[in-house]
């Protein structure tokens, strides 16, 4: 078994990585393939709890645009995490890992309320935690979840993923072909320079809190494992200034 950098990590996975390229959805190969790479690293002995987005069924700001009431708009955002999180939930039990997925908002029928203390336990008996739900509250993203969720349960590193971008670049990629990649920054340099790796929110509680970021592509096979055993791959954000 392969030597672990991290012991206990939190995986964000945006909407939009469930939906394989297509505009709207859930794309089932796409989950069978991250709840294998989610596997590997769950055998390797690492603690893993994941934060889900919405972005694939629902955009509360474009609903917003069209005249529809914000708080309304990011609560329907809420329950599409929920319905993503269940969707991965019985992925990763396909494949043999015991999952919980607990949430910010009461949907007591088909998960668990979020309960710090509980959370930690199920990782603790090698279970993967699913968060859905947001923070709970309207005018938060699921970044912002993310970064709380990772302090709360003492995750030593966010792991946060793009779709077919392996970092964090000087601008959109996709946009600019000349963009530069950059390996290493600190959160400070990532506020500072408006990069959208995530939202402000996000950024500052991991500035507080020291909580290193590692922007990677999942799609990429082995990535998560490679991440986990500490190569370096994507872009690393953390407190540490950089050489030179």
């Amino acid at each position: 078994m392969a030597i672990t950098k991290y012991k206990r990590v939190l995986l964000k996975l945006s909407g939009e990585a469930l939906s394989g390229g297509a505009d709207y959805g859930i794309d089932a190969a796409i989950l069978t393939k991250l709840a294998k790479q989610i596997k590997q690293v769950i055998e390797m002995g690492v603690n893993v709890a994941i934060v889900v987005g919405g972005g694939n069924i629902w955009r509360g700001a474009k609903a917003e645009k069209e005249g529809m009431d914000r708080v309304t708009a990011d609560y329907a955002g809420m329950l599409a995490t929920v319905i993503n999180a269940l969707a991965l939930q019985d992925a990763l039990e396909k494949e043999g890992v015991i999952t919980r997925t607990q949430t910010a908002i009461v949907v007591q029928q088909v998960a668990e309320p979020y309960i710090r203390r509980r959370a930690i336990r199920h990782l603790e008996k090698g279970r993967v935690v699913i968060f859905a739900g947001g923070t709970g509250n309207p005018y938060m993203t699921t970044d912002t979840a993310a970064a709380l969720r990772a302090i709360e349960i003492e995750a030593e590193v966010l792991f946060m993923t793009k779709n077919n971008v392996d970092g964090v670049y000087s601008a959109d990629p996709h946009k600019q072909p000349d963009a530069k990649k950059i390996d290493k920054l600190t959160h400070l340099e990532a506020l500072n320079m408006r990069l959208q790796v995530m939202d402000a929110t996000a950024l500052s509680l991991c500035l507080e809190n020291k909580l290193p970021i590692i922007v990677f592509d999942l799609q990429v096979p082995h990535s998560l494992e490679q991440v986990v055993i500490g190569e370096s791959i994507g872009t690393l954000i953390s407190s540490e200034e950089r050489d030179g």
